[in-house]
């Protein structure tokens, strides 16, 4: 953390500029004894001085204060790890104190505000009295406040917007998180879902906050499932590592019943398994996959429509909500014909050509689309 040191500043610059106290003292218009107690750090020169100073070393105030309303990030880490150190040691009101003061210098440097914020958010309950709790826990959402007023860095006020709503948590607010957050899980899944979820729970709405839950569950699986597909296109030249993550993939897909709850990402799964097994020159293999990617196609597609399964029973009323069940983005018939031109017709499958079970799974998509 940096500390107003104006004697130093003053040794240093005028080391630098090779000249003697006499001479610093003849500039500003005071005496010698002056500028050796300004060195020495017994006393400081008067306000209307600071100018001269400043103008004489060609430097700003700030520098001449060693002052800056900014705090790097690395100062910042330092700092919250100092503020928490002296937490676990010394009397809780003197750390809060010493928190204060230097709130007050850096006012304006918001990723700060916001440590602070967090600071209190973890140490508040080593108050001595829930009231005392509570006041370190409001000059938090004061802070949060301020974030959110002045703060232009979209990210600095989503995140004040997400604590304050955990100190509102932490005093027994719940209705004010939901306020802040929303009653709902976002999608794609947020850390805002388990604040929510807790809100609902603190007033007594364990339905609310099962829903909630389940949906969250929802958007991070979906996210998880497609995360591993793009990992084994990434490495489709690299068979071991690939192979690691379909197998993963395909035990996700069982476990949860992917092909009902995306239909198109499991189709896309067996596709990528009969990438990765041919171009290993396991044709078998890719034969299996592609039995698979066809049965998909053909019965797990259509009437295309986004909903729950047995497990997640409660997510029906959200998904309408936020999907509306939209359309498939092409038509149907160009979907159906993408199937076979963009999937078993894929050049990669050139070798497969020739396989009575190849020629099979092709008339088994060709009637698909013709509607037999």
């Amino acid at each position: 953390m940096r500390e107003l040191n104006l004697a130093e500043v003053i040794i240093a610059r005028r080391r630098e500029k090779g000249i003697t106290q006499e001479e610093l003292a003849a500039h500003v218009g005071v005496s010698k004894a002056s500028v050796s107690k300004w060195e020495n750090g017994n006393s400081y020169p008067d306000i209307t001085h600071l100018p001269v100073l400043a103008a004489y070393f060609d430097i700003s105030m700030d520098q001449l204060m060693n002052y800056s309303p900014q705090l790097s990030q690395e100062e910042i880490t330092q700092t919250y790890a100092r503020f928490a150190a002296n937490f676990a040691s010394e009397p809780f009101e003197a750390v809060i104190t010493e928190c204060e003061a230097h709130l007050k210098k850096y006012y304006s440097c918001y990723p700060f505000l916001l440590q602070i914020v967090l600071l209190y958010i973890n140490h508040a309950a080593m108050a001595e009295t829930p009231q005392r709790k509570e006041q370190v826990l409001q000059s938090a959402i004061g802070l949060c406040l301020r974030i959110i007023a002045d703060c232009r860095d979209a990210t600095l006020v989503r995140e004040a917007t997400i604590y304050q709503a955990v100190c509102h948590l932490c005093i027994g607010e719940p209705q004010k998180v939901l306020a802040l957050l929303g009653e709902d899980a976002e999608s794609p899944p947020t850390s805002n879902a388990s604040i929510i979820i807790q809100a609902h729970q603190m007033l007594g709405n364990t339905e609310k906050a099962i829903e909630v839950t389940q949906v969250d569950l929802y958007g991070s699986l979906l996210e998880l499932f497609e995360g591993l597909l793009t990992y084994i296109r990434l490495n489709l030249g690299d068979f071991e590592t690939a192979h690691t993550a379909f197998a993963r993939a395909e035990r996700l897909s069982e476990l949860f019943h992917m092909r009902q709850l995306n239909a198109n990402g499991t189709a896309n799964l067996y596709f990528l398994g009969a990438h990765l097994y041919q171009a290993a020159g396991k044709s078998g293999e890719a034969l299996q996959m592609l039995d698979k990617y066809v049965d998909v196609c053909i019965h797990g597609f259509f009437p295309f429509v986004i909903q729950g399964d047995s497990f997640f029973n409660k997510i029906d009323n959200w998904l309408n909500e936020h999907t509306e069940n939209r359309p498939l983005p092409r038509d149907e018939l160009v979907v159906k014909e993408s199937m076979l031109n963009d999937g078993l017709l894929d050049p990669a499958f050139e070798g497969l050509h020739d396989s009575p079970v190849f020629i099979e799974l092709i008339q088994k998509l060709q009637n698909f689309i013709g509607g037999d």
